[in-house]
């Protein structure tokens, strides 16, 4: 898929955001336990509509497969040797779709509130215009209004709503809304990086 060497971005680095450290850098395979620990802190509430469970081992070995085969990059932030957020990129296999790529972005509550999404959300848009991509969606369900809000300051807007197309954990529907980002649209500043 995508040689992890065509991303032009220079990692790690780290900054202050609202006064925490913060490094930022590609995810490893050596990052499996604290992905594990990560996830396993998430509030209920965030695990109810991940697209996939990653407080499993197995599901985390796959997605670590995805970044070794170069279908999926993921940045991580870390504050204090342990991960605080991360935004993924996931390519598609498909031929038609390879301009298009799913952004999927998770910050641990003690680092909500600070900016960080929007930060991981920018590194993923400069990944994605040094990968030429077109286009970047966002899925989320319908219930998760904050979500959808958080995406549209960053510029995304609704394309698609697909009803009945989520189901929970307990087993209830819920509409899928699609959302997309033009990353024509993205720039960076002469620091190289990213603002929006």
């Amino acid at each position: 898929m995508t040689d992890v060497a065509t991303v032009q971005r220079t990692y790690p680095w780290t900054t202050n955001v609202d006064g925490v450290r913060l490094t930022f850098r590609l995810m490893e395979p050596s990052d499996r336990q604290a992905v594990l620990d990560f996830a396993r802190l998430l509030p209920n509430d965030d695990l109810m509509f991940l697209r996939t469970d990653i407080t499993q081992p197995k599901t985390v070995d796959a997605w670590i497969n995805y970044i070794k085969t170069g279908r999926t990059i993921t940045v991580v932030a870390e504050a204090d040797g342990k991960i605080a957020g991360y935004a993924s990129i996931h390519l598609n296999d498909a031929l038609w779709t390879r301009h298009v790529a799913e952004l999927r972005v998770l910050v641990a509550r003690d680092y909500r509130g600070l900016g960080l999404g929007k930060k991981l959300t920018n590194e993923a848009f400069a990944i994605a215009k040094d990968l030429s991509l077109k286009k970047i969606t966002a899925q989320m369900p319908t219930d998760q209004r904050g979500a959808r809000q958080v995406f549209e300051r960053l510029g995304f807007r609704p394309e698609a709503l697909l009803a009945d197309h989520v189901m929970s954990r307990d087993g209830q529907t819920h509409d899928l809304l699609i959302m997309s980002y033009d990353v024509a649209g993205f720039n960076n500043d002469a620091h190289g990086r990213s603002r929006n």
